[in-house]
């Protein structure tokens, strides 16, 4: 491209990007972007958040994988509130994925929506991204005999993790409970229409983690939603909830969001967590606060990315307990999902083509 002809950016919007993606491709995006992390650790850097006075926040990720040739950043905002126990969204932007080309430079796409999976569709904010991370620890954690989930939660990233959890595994039964008895009504029968599995809902927390090999974590709550001493050995589990400190120091929440308590890092034979210098930085409660107390140490929590590359054995037992901490999202994964979304829409004839004009031309 000579510098004077001007180049073009594609414009992508929420109907462009819909349905495009494989759950089973986004986890195989995921796992390049965590394993080049490693590799070139410098292209990535932990989320960052901000907070208005009335608690609207933004998010802000960025990083690349160079690999797809690609770098930028995906930001997105929404209003949160909180009682003791639980957080609500009461709306949610649009997230934008700025694309650039890492060899270049050269600006490729602003990607306005959520990135769906073309079997569930839109369900909640981030769930294709964070069920493709869940998967990846699947594919490294789990037992390879794996047949049973137990899920707590009822919406979209519940739904998300089990389809990533049937890539990987061939699962064959499925307990759900929630709060809401409808809502596990409802979230049954989702998981029977779109993923093909058998699923019962359950009317306690204990039923639910009993006689299971995977433990799926994924609600709004505040507060540990199972005790550690139900855990049985052999189990995978895997919680969402990486709470920031800004909650607490903006005055909404009294300590931070965890959906795990102490017992359950204590009992794990290992930690992985998708970022360990978030746990510090944004003092995630479920890790930040059994560290500080002496229950566990540093050099029980490995990175996902470590796994991947093998840095880490990971699981070497049935018997183990392995806990993931799914604790933040990265760009990684983000930008490895949005760079394939973007090349398929361009093979797809999806957006529209701007012209631009060369940097300093205008």
């Amino acid at each position: 491209m000579n510098e004077g002809d001007g180049k073009q950016l594609l414009l992508l919007k929420p109907q462009d990007i819909k349905d495009v993606i494989s759950m089973a491709t986004a986890i195989d995006l995921v796992e390049q972007g965590y394993k080049e992390a490693v590799e070139f650790p410098i292209i990535n850097a932990p989320r960052r958040r901000v907070h208005s006075k009335s608690n609207v926040r933004v998010s802000n990720f960025p990083g690349g994988v160079e690999g797809l040739g690609v770098i930028g950043s995906l930001t997105r905002a929404d209003r949160i509130s909180h009682d003791p126990t639980n957080q609500d969204i009461p709306y949610r932007e649009h997230p934008v994925y700025l694309l650039w080309d890492s060899g270049t430079g050269h600006l490729l796409s602003i990607m306005l929506g959520e990135i769906t999976e073309k079997t569930i569709g839109f369900s909640s904010i981030m769930a294709l991204r964070t069920g493709a991370t869940s998967g990846v620890g699947f594919r490294h954690l789990a037992k390879r005999s794996t047949k049973k989930v137990g899920v707590y939660g009822s919406g979209g990233q519940a739904l998300h993790k089990l389809l990533a959890l049937k890539c990987e595994r061939q699962i064959q039964s499925v307990k759900v409970y929630s709060r809401s008895p409808e809502n596990r009504r409802k979230f049954v029968e989702k998981v029977e229409r779109l993923i093909g599995v058998e699923a019962r809902p359950v009317d306690t927390p204990r039923e639910a983690i009993s006689d299971v090999d995977v433990v799926i974590c994924a609600t709004n709550s505040n507060v540990p939603v199972f005790n550690g001493d139900w855990i049985e050995p052999g189990q995978h589990i895997v919680t969402v909830v990486g709470s920031n400190a800004a909650l607490v120091k903006g005055g909404w929440l009294a300590s931070g969001r965890r959906e795990n308590d102490d017992k359950t890092v204590q009992r794990s034979d290992f930690i992985v967590t998708n970022w360990r210098e978030s746990v510090e930085s944004e003092r995630q409660a479920g890790l930040i606060e059994p560290l500080e107390k002496g229950l566990i140490t540093w050099e029980k929590i490995h990175e996902l990315g470590d796994i991947i590359t093998g840095t880490f054995p990971g699981r070497t037992s049935d018997q183990q307990i392995t806990f993931h901490a799914n604790n933040n999202g990265t760009a990684a994964a983000d930008l490895a999902i949005a760079k394939w979304v973007y090349d398929e829409c361009k093979k797809l004839g999806r957006g529209v083509e701007i012209d631009m004009p060369f940097p300093g031309q205008q």
